[in-house]
């Protein structure tokens, strides 16, 4: 497999990369390029990105004018080009330790492993990892301390304690819980790391709800909003909290996730629709009571991506893609954390 650093920038897409770049990056699973758009915005290059989904990859191409190489556990390191910075969302997996082997060989058959040994043999001046909340405590605490155990003591890097960042702290109506892992190599002599405070700045879903009057495929049909009804009042009698959850213009939306409950926990009242004719196969007909999903377009403000940002695919596609991607504005706002520091060392050396 022959890997090209050179690609040409193509200008007929939305997000070409700029001629003059501060620093490089490669974008690990990459999705469809929250991590990339972030770090582009701040003088990023990227040289390298790998994603395996191949609905991601055509919206990817259609944005950035470049396919990601597919599978990474097929990626030899050596093969991937120099760079300042790796970024990757890779995925939350149990780790199975085997005899009394520890550390980096503990990763091993892990997605991680695949981070941690293009680390180890590219050196890169610092890394930003992203992953659910849910890995601080995922298998009692193990696999968060593997994987700091690998990154501290196997490939030498400074890594600060991680953080627990929310979206909604950074310019979207959404309330997204997501742990940072950010580290510096040992040769940056870099012993702090601050990540960015949250901004003073209120945004609800009114600032990114559709301006026009949208399909009614996002409208709710009578049918299943009853089902829907009932099965939350199931639930209430029970004292659970499962089940539909509206989100007012002037709230914050609830995480938007891959699965069914992304879209139930976001609905919204949207009562401008007046032609209730539907353009879906439906069991009942399109309820009068305003109630719709978020589009995907909503989807994607929500993730701060702007409406510049092409979305080729089904919305069934569309909704997977988003849930699945990073918020760009909190990306971005530690990102120029971690630069900031790797730019100030490098004018000292």
């Amino acid at each position: 497999m022959t890997i090209k650093q050179d690609k040409k920038i193509k200008f007929d897409i939305p997000f070409p990369q700029k001629k003059r770049t501060k620093f490089t990056f490669i974008d690990l699973f990459a999705g469809i390029g929250g991590f990339r758009i972030a770090m582009q915005n701040l003088g990023g290059k990227c040289v390298f990105s790998s994603e395996i989904d191949k609905y991601a990859c055509v919206t990817y191409d259609k944005n950035f004018g470049e396919v990601p190489f597919g599978d990474i556990t097929k990626i030899e390191a050596k093969k991937i080009p120099e760079h300042d910075i790796l970024c990757a969302g890779f995925p939350c997996q149990s780790f199975s330790i085997a005899g009394r082997r520890k550390g980096f060989y503990e990763t091993r058959g892990t997605l991680f492993f695949d981070i941690a040994r293009i680390i180890k043999e590219k050196q890169p001046k610092a890394f930003f990892l992203e992953n659910v909340k849910g890995l601080r405590n995922h298998d009692k605490g193990k696999t968060l301390k593997t994987i700091l155990k690998t990154l501290e003591e196997d490939l030498n890097y400074f890594v600060p304690e991680p953080e627990i960042i929310n979206a909604k702290n950074f310019g979207v109506p959404q309330n997204r819980e997501r742990i940072f892992i950010v580290g510096f190599s040992s040769d940056q002599r870099i012993d702090s790391f601050e990540y960015p405070k949250p901004i003073n700045k209120k945004i609800t879903f009114a600032d990114v709800k559709e301006k026009n009057v949208v399909s009614t495929k996002y409208y709710l049909s009578t049918q299943y909003l009853s089902t829907m009804k009932a099965h939350k009042k199931r639930h209430e009698e029970k004292g659970n909290g499962f089940g539909y959850e509206i989100i007012d213009d002037d709230k914050c939306a609830n995480a938007i996730v891959v699965g069914g409950m992304g879209r139930e926990r976001n609905i919204v009242i949207d009562c401008r629709l007046t032609d209730f004719t539907p353009v879906t196969k439906i069991i009942g007909k399109v309820n009068r009571e305003g109630w719709r999903r978020m589009t995907p377009r909503e989807w994607a403000r929500l993730q701060g991506f702007s409406d510049d940002f092409i979305i080729p695919v089904s919305d069934a596609q569309a909704y997977k893609q988003f849930g699945n991607s990073v918020a760009i504005p909190a990306i971005q706002a530690t990102g120029k954390k971690i630069i900031s520091k790797i730019i100030k060392n490098d004018r000292r050396k």
